[in-house]
């Protein structure tokens, strides 16, 4: 179907010349011929810069957040949906026709869609690396999966054990273990989360929500001990599929 009304789209970020999301939708947009339509990325080093986005980009219908403005967005929106409002965290917005910003997640959604498969029944619970705006929406994914999960930071907190804390009985208990931060993007591919990775399994599944390079250094670590592999390219497309109906409803 050939649609011809102009509207644009777009990532907001910080440091984003890799993005997934660009060549998603450029190709998306050429394959089923939506002429006038437009995907680009607003790279701004600060969030007080997003303002300027919206008053200067004509025919802006929705954006993609990514890393670090998830949670900072929030504040300079109209409305948020249910479910981005109890997880906190926001990835993609929805401009309507009155001119307002409409927040919601589909990272959990994503999330959610491309761990289901790989699930047995002895995960029952996951190890979150990080606590920024991405490990959100997979904590309220593994809760709608029904499964536990423990938040890991540079800091232990009230809701969070340190990484000097996780030894043999944690690995032991936590078979599904997460990257949420982003250790490993490239180009500082050699770097990887600092866990003792000899005490995975055959029975763990190490997912990374990282997809460039297709396989990190946490993934290779945890392969090499027999773990299931899983890194987010996935995630990726089923979340922003998700945000393109939300955009068109």
């Amino acid at each position: 179907m050939t649609q011809n009304s102009r509207k644009r789209f777009g990532l907001l970020g910080r440091n984003i010349s890799y993005s997934f999301s660009k060549g998603h939708f450029t190709t998306k947009f050429e394959k089923e011929k939506y002429q006038g339509y437009t995907y680009e990325n607003f790279d701004i080093q600060e969030i007080s810069g997003f303002p300027e986005i919206i008053k200067n980009t004509a025919d802006l219908s929705g954006l993609n957040v990514t890393i670090p403005y998830k949670e900072e967005v929030i504040p300079f929106l109209d409305k948020l949906s249910k479910k981005a409002t109890k997880i906190g965290a926001v990835n993609t917005i929805k401009i309507t026709k009155k001119g307002k910003l409409k927040g919601y997640n589909t990272d959990y959604f994503g999330f959610l869609k491309s761990l289901e498969p790989l699930l047995q029944p002895h995960h029952k619970k996951a190890l979150i690396l990080g606590t920024g705006g991405a490990s959100k929406g997979v904590a309220f994914a593994l809760k709608e999966l029904g499964i536990e999960y423990l938040f890991v930071s540079r800091k232990a907190s009230e809701k969070a054990i340190d990484y000097s804390q996780i030894n043999a009985d944690t690995f032991s208990e936590y078979q599904i273990i997460i990257n949420s931060t982003p250790i490993g993007t490239s180009p500082n591919i050699e770097a990887c989360p600092d866990i003792p990775y000899e005490l995975f399994t055959d029975k763990h599944i190490a997912y990374d929500l990282i997809y460039n390079p297709a396989e990190t250094q946490f993934l290779k670590n945890a392969k090499a001990k027999g773990a299931q592999i899983k890194n987010g390219l996935d995630m990726l497309i089923f979340q922003a599929e998700k945000a393109w109906e939300i955009w068109n409803k």
